[in-house]
């Protein structure tokens, strides 16, 4: 089932989020099928649960679609449940990100270029793995989420009093955006 994203100003979106229950059993798995589509609905990368209105530690991501064709075994397509980073090193390096949750807006954000996590995988096993390079950035952009930061928050000051206009429409609900999404009252 495609569900609405929440946008810039709802609440839960600032929020640091709850362990996912370990009992929820067919409920997480739903949940799970419908945050992917809800995530290709939107032509995403990565989707959280607090951008679907859900306070929990979970998020997809799927990073085959932005690899070049010579470089698509690179890609991930991973459901992180309960993440914890270990760890973030090497370079940092400045990519243009944006977010589902924020539409039409983008920025140079800079993050470490290798990551160490700790995850439950789908079926509920215990993963502890690197990632570099843009499927770093993906996941670390969504673990951002499930701590309560936005991606607007690690823009260089300038860019975001740029931006600081538009962000306060979307926070009073006017927004508009390609796929289904639910905007604050």
């Amino acid at each position: 089932m495609i569900l609405p994203i929440y946008t810039y100003g709802q609440p839960v979106l600032r929020r640091k989020t709850q362990m996912v229950s370990l009992e929820s059993g067919d409920d997480l798995s739903n949940l799970i099928s419908d945050m992917w589509e809800t995530m290709y609905n939107a032509s995403g990368v990565g989707l959280a649960a607090p951008q679907i209105g859900r306070s929990l530690r979970l998020f997809v991501v799927d990073t085959f679609q932005m690899q070049d064709e010579e470089m698509k075994e690179k890609g991930i397509k991973q459901v992180f449940i309960n993440a914890e980073m270990l760890d973030e090193w090497n370079t940092p390096w400045l990519f243009e990100e944006g977010c589902l949750s924020i539409p039409k807006l983008t920025g140079e954000v800079e993050r470490k270029s290798n990551i160490k996590i700790r995850y439950l995988d789908e079926s509920l096993q215990e993963q502890i793995q690197e990632f570099d390079g843009i499927n770093a950035r993906v996941i670390q952009h969504e673990y951002d989420h499930v701590e309560g930061i936005l991606f607007v928050e690690k823009l260089k000051p300038v860019k975001r009093r740029l931006l600081s206009r538009k962000l306060e429409m979307m926070r009073k609900g006017k927004v508009k955006a390609d796929y289904k999404i639910k905007v604050p009252r």
